[in-house]
């Protein structure tokens, strides 16, 4: 059951100067406290428990804000864009916005994001996205041009999907609708249509998203009036490819059909979402919240005085123009149940609260409305599909699944594990998954041809796998040389035998680099491997002679005058790296994730190795066979001991050697010359 409590006025004063009303409303560094962006120059800081502004700042006049303020959650300061194009940061103390940081752009802003967790994100209105501190480091950088010409950004939302931000943004264009995913551990950018709405002329009005697993649910509410939901993968297939996903009828007639504008959409949770607009065409407008998951209508709250289709949500409460003064309604979302959905729960109700509970017709298999049908009607198709049941069980998304992975071809196997992946979870899942994985590595050896990888790499990432459970997963892999699910595989099974951690480090030295290049490789373990060579380590090492010298120096008379001619050649051919960033990737920081309550830590797992190192050569040491041995390296030691004492001494002379050489540019055909060593 949901409820939406008595709401307040927030501002005290009509807010914005523009017909559309404020341009943002977002999260400060305090849970308590939001940013109010108005359309025209200011910027209010509201604590929202007092009903009260704690600070303004406003650009001169003349100048116009034209994206919402947000909070830099790294640093507690305040950022906004005016005019387009210049940027402003400030904190708390500062009063005037014309005496604070500013930095001018290259090229338009659409929106700036920011979110707990990383740092804000710029995009700008032709699709290309930086990172602040990267554009801050240089403002007049060259901003790349992503989406087409005529295509607008009409909507986006960033947010963290396991940890890593992703960013979305829907463009519009010649009333065609697109979905770019940017996600900022890859830096991969996906395209993908949408196919929005069953009308050929329906316009979307509002979206809204969430994260549902592997999936990003996008939620629109569509000019018929219907809401509906388009699942786009985390993970896509082809990347590269612009794919074409279809939506799903989530809600039909949540608002009136006839309803152009004031109207909005906002997710809430799982199974809540909250809607702005007029559920009738001739009736006021009203702030509902429906229930997705049994289709009903909670709860609905008037607004006689109009909206300007925004809707904010933030923690539990909702934010709205009413009329022209920015309003607050706190709400209530309960687990969702059958029980509460039908509005039978006891609990105490606000009498000024209109509770409603409507449901869609479930015997209509067209149209979008919500009207009945004759009662005899009713119940012989009532009685019909009693029958249907009975004799026709609702076969489960698991069984569906098993069945389509021993014949279906590899697309379908790859929608019907879709499907069950976007259902709840029951406690039987990963023995479920796990039938799964062994079902589809026996029809692979019965059918060497069949090998559906984007399942398998689906059924990795839910993170319920094993070696043990599927021992046959890796070995398919081996044979097909799949890097990519070799190394996801090492980095969440925790049991894996050594021999099969030996087959794939061979494999991973052993595949060739243009192999590598067309691969998908997750390179965040090197995402700063190339960084850190080029701030220094190279340079570093290029200063250590081998033994005391330099051994390029001993090959040839006229080194020191190959030097001079081309000192850059020699330094790239001394700093080259035999290891390429995505072999690297490959071969850097194992997931050591072992069994038990108190595992070890890999450094305490090299600890005891060279303790059993140590042990044993302290072992060999003793015994008296190793006399002769230790003599031997002992005198072989002392003598390259000794080259070295000797080569260091003349390390200076040679480096002197070598200035001199480099000085004197200008020399005849002939010379002699003398030079004193001391």
């Amino acid at each position: 059951m949901a409820a939406l409590e008595e709401g307040f006025t927030l501002t005290a004063v009509p807010l914005g100067s523009g017909p559309d009303g404020p341009l943002g409303v977002e999260q400060s560094d305090k849970t308590d406290q939001f940013l109010v962006t108005d359309s025209g120059r200011t910027v209010i800081l509201y604590k929202v428990s007092d009903q009260k502004p704690l600070g303004s700042w406003s650009v001169k006049q003349g100048q116009i804000i034209t994206c919402p303020a947000v909070c830099n959650f790294q640093t507690g300061e305040y950022i906004v864009v005016h005019d387009n194009k210049v940027l402003r940061i400030w904190n708390n103390e500062d009063v005037n916005l014309d005496k604070v940081f500013k930095a001018t752009l290259s090229a338009e802003v659409y929106r700036i994001h920011s979110i707990q967790g990383t740092e804000p994100l710029v995009l700008f209105k032709e699709g290309a996205i930086r990172g602040l501190e990267a554009l801050l480091a240089e403002p007049q950088q060259k901003i790349e041009t992503v989406i087409s010409d005529e295509e607008v950004i009409k909507w986006t939302k960033f947010f963290m999907v396991f940890r890593h931000p992703v960013l979305i943004f829907i463009t519009e264009k010649h009333g065609n609708y697109f979905a770019y995913v940017q996600k900022f551990n890859s830096r991969i950018l996906s395209k993908y249509t949408l196919l929005l709405g069953q009308e050929e002329k329906s316009v979307t009005q509002s979206f809204s998203t969430s994260v549902h697993r592997k999936f990003i649910s996008l939620m629109s509410l569509s000019s018929d009036g219907c809401v509906y939901e388009t699942l786009i993968p985390v993970h896509p297939s082809d990347p590269e490819k612009n794919q074409r996903v279809v939506p799903s009828l989530l809600l039909k007639s949540v608002v009136s059909g006839n309803a152009r504008s004031g109207v909005a959409l906002t997710i809430l949770d799982q199974d809540h979402v909250a809607v702005l607009g007029p559920p009738l065409s001739a009736s006021k407008e009203c702030l509902s919240i429906w229930n997705t998951k049994f289709q009903t209508l909670q709860t609905s709250k008037e607004l006689p005085q109009g909206t300007s289709g925004q809707l904010w949500y933030h923690g539990e409460n909702l934010f709205m123009l009413h009329g022209k003064f920015l309003t607050v309604i706190p709400y209530k979302c309960e687990v969702s149940s059958l029980a509460g959905a039908l509005g039978k729960l006891k609990h105490g109700q606000d009498p000024d609260i209109h509770a409603m509970t409507h449901f869609v017709n479930w015997e209509t298999s067209q149209g979008y409305g919500l009207g009945s049908q004759n009662s005899e009607q009713s119940k012989r198709i009532l009685r019909r599909r009693k029958i249907e049941v009975s004799v026709q069980p609702e076969v489960p998304p698991s069984t569906q699944l098993l069945a389509a992975v021993q014949k279906d071809s590899e697309k379908h196997i790859e929608v019907e594990l879709r499907k069950f992946l976007a259902v709840k979870r029951t406690p039987d899942f990963h023995t479920i998954i796990g039938d799964v994985v062994i079902g589809i590595l026996g029809r692979y050896k019965a059918e060497p041809s069949f090998y559906p990888r984007n399942c398998l790499m689906q059924l990795i990432q839910t993170r319920v796998l094993s070696y043990s459970l599927c021992p046959g997963l890796m070995e398919s892999a081996l044979e097909k040389t799949d890097v990519q699910i070799l190394q996801i595989c090492l980095q969440q099974f925790p049991d894996i035998p050594e021999s099969v951690t030996c087959a794939c480090l061979k494999i991973f030295l052993s595949i060739g680099d243009d192999s590598l290049q067309e691969t998908d490789i997750n390179m965040e373990s090197v995402s700063d491997y190339t960084a850190t060579i080029q701030d220094g380590e190279i340079e570093q090492q290029t200063e250590i002679l081998q033994n005391g010298f330099n051994p390029e120096e001993d090959n040839c008379e006229n080194c020191a005058q190959e030097l001079i001619e081309k000192p850059q050649a020699a330094t790239e051919e001394s700093t080259s790296c035999p290891v390429t960033g995505k072999r690297a990737a490959l071969l850097e920081n194992a997931t050591m994730t072992l069994p038990g309550i108190h595992p070890p830590t890999l450094n305490q797992i090299m600890d005891w190795i060279c303790l059993l190192l140590d042990a044993n050569f302290t072992v060999v040491v003793m015994i008296p066979e190793a006399k002769r041995l230790l003599l031997s390296l002992y005198k072989f030691v002392k003598s390259q001991i000794s080259i070295c004492s000797e080569l260091n001494k003349i390390e200076v002379s040679f480096r002197e050697l070598q200035k001199l050489n480099q000085e004197k540019t200008n020399r005849e055909l002939y010379s002699i010359e003398v030079l004193e060593l001391f």
